[in-house]
């Protein structure tokens, strides 16, 4: 799981991917509307368009009427292990707090003795 939320990490650390990312939240798009949207050659986007299908984050699939475009969408289980993966930190840090505010009320409450 580690190496996958490494990838899935290392794909979004690029603001165009991420954006890319939000882009595709709307609707699965072409490379040539992505590119449209950030004013970048398409060999650019193509870059970036490769580094989330290797990530696992999007695919990308054939239009049945032209066999030369494809329409990119997120995938959803890249997601779904980032945001356990997150989650199970977010619970350390609630722990972390539940405890240290137990600990500053068993103070103040031995002051108030």
């Amino acid at each position: 799981m580690v190496t996958d939320i490494d990838a899935t990490l290392s794909a979004l650390a690029d603001p165009t991917r991420r954006r890319i990312v939000e882009l595709l939240r709307d609707r699965p798009q072409r490379a040539g509307e992505l590119a449209a949207a950030f004013e970048m050659s398409a060999p650019a986007v193509s870059r970036h368009l490769r580094v989330l299908r290797r990530s696992g984050l999007i695919a990308g699939r054939g239009v049945d009427d032209d066999a030369r475009l494809r329409l990119y969408e997120l995938r959803r289980e890249p997601f779904t292990e980032l945001t356990a993966w997150l989650d199970q930190v977010q619970a350390f840090w609630t722990d972390q707090l539940g405890a240290f505010r137990e600990h500053v009320e068993r103070l103040t409450k031995g002051e108030a003795e």
